[in-house]
C-alpha cells in the first residue's frame, strides 16, 4: 500500500491543478469567444425541444429539431476555428450538449415512437434505446480522453467510429421509413429487425471503425467548385424541407454504404504513409485519434 502513496499523491496534485485552471485564458473574455457557445446553446435548446415534441407525439417537429441541432453542431466548431475562439468552457459545454442532442433525444424519440406495442416488447425496446444513449456517452468520453494525443494530419480526415450527430440521424431510420409508408408492420420480425438496427448503430458509435469526416476537404476548395458547392447546399436544404423523410432515408443509406469505402481508404492511407499499425498510439484502444477538442465538431 505504501508503494502506491506517491502515485496517489501525484494524481491528487494533478487533479487540483486542473481544477484551478481557469475556463477562459483572459480575465476579460472577448465577445468573439462567446459566439460559438451561442450556437451550442441553441443546439441544446433544439435537442431539449425534440424531447418535448417526442413526449407529445409530434415526431415531425422532434426529427426536425434533432437535424437542426446536428447542423448547428457542425457550425459551432468551424466558427470557433475561424474566430480563434476555442475555450475549455466551450469544449466541455459542447460535449454535454452533444450527449443530450444525439444521445438522450434520439433514444426518447425512438422509445415514445409507438412501434413497441407488442406485449413484452417495451422493456426490450427501452434496453435497446438505453444502450444507444450509453454508446453516445461513451463515445464522447473516449473523445475527451485522447485530446492531447498527437497524430498525423491526414488522420484528422477520419473519425474513430460514427460521430454522434450522424449516429443520431441514422438511428432514426425506422421512423423515416414509417413516415414514407415503407414500414407497414409493427409485429414479429419487423420489431426485432428495428431493435437489431438500433443496436448496430450503437456499436458503430463506440467502435474504432474509421469513417470519413471531410475535415481536410473543408480547409480549401478549388475556385471552380465554389458555385457548385453553393448550388448543392441550396439543393440539400430544399430537399430537406420539401421531402424530409425521403432525403434523410437516402442520406442514411448512402452514409452506411460509405463506411466500407472509408475503411478501405484509411487502410490505403496507412500503407501510403508507412504506418505499421492501425493505431497511432498503442496505449489507446482507438484506431483513429480525432481532432483535439478545440475543433469542437462532430464528436
Amino acid at each position: 500500500m505504501d508503494t502506491m502513496d506517491p502515485l496517489v499523491t501525484r494524481l491528487e496534485e494533478e487533479t487540483r491543478r486542473r481544477r484551478r485552471r481557469p475556463l477562459f485564458k483572459y480575465r476579460q473574455v472577448p465577445v468573439r469567444m462567446l459566439i460559438p457557445n451561442f450556437f451550442t446553446l441553441v443546439g441544446l435548446c433544439a435537442g431539449l425541444t425534440a424531447i418535448r415534441m417526442a413526449i407529445e407525439g409530434r415526431y415531425e417537429l422532434a426529427l426536425a429539431a434533432i437535424v437542426f441541432a446536428a447542423l448547428l453542431d457542425g457550425v459551432d466548431g468551424r466558427v470557433a476555428r475561424l474566430l480563434k475562439a476555442s475555450s475549455r468552457f466551450g469544449a466541455e459545454f459542447d460535449s454535454l450538449a452533444d450527449f443530450v442532442n444525439f444521445g438522450v433525444a434520439p433514444a426518447i424519440v425512438l422509445f415514445t415512437w409507438g412501434a413497441w406495442e407488442t406485449p413484452g416488447m417495451r422493456g426490450l425496446a427501452w434496453i435497446v434505446v438505453l444502450l444507444l444513449a450509453v454508446a453516445c456517452g461513451l463515445r464522447l468520453a473516449r473523445f475527451n480522453a485522447v485530446l492531447d494525443v498527437e497524430r498525423p494530419k491526414w488522420q484528422s480526415n477520419y473519425f474513430s467510429g460514427v460521430p454522434a450527430p450522424a449516429g443520431a440521424i441514422i438511428a432514426l431510420l425506422p421512423v423515416y421509413l414509417e413516415q414514407l409508408g415503407l414500414l407497414t408492420t409493427r409485429s414479429g420480425w419487423a420489431i426485432y429487425a428495428m431493435l437489431a438496427y438500433i443496436l448496430l448503430v450503437a456499436f458503430l458509435m463506440v467502435s474504432t471503425i474509421p469513417t470519413y469526416s471531410g475535415k481536410l476537404l473543408g480547409e480549401r476548395i478549388s475556385r471552380e467548385w465554389v458555385m457548385p458547392a453553393f448550388v448543392l447546399a441550396g439543393a440539400l436544404v430544399a430537399l430537406l424541407v420539401t421531402y424530409p423523410y425521403a432525403t434523410l432515408s437516402i442520406g442514411t443509406l448512402l452514409y452506411l454504404a460509405m463506411i466500407p469505402v472509408s475503411v478501405r481508404r484509411f487502410r490505403a492511407q496507412m500503407q501510403l504513409h508507412g504506418e505499421e499499425e492501425a493505431r497511432p498510439n498503442p496505449a489507446l484502444p482507438a484506431v483513429v485519434v480525432e481532432h483535439p477538442k478545440s475543433d469542437r465538431a462532430h464528436r
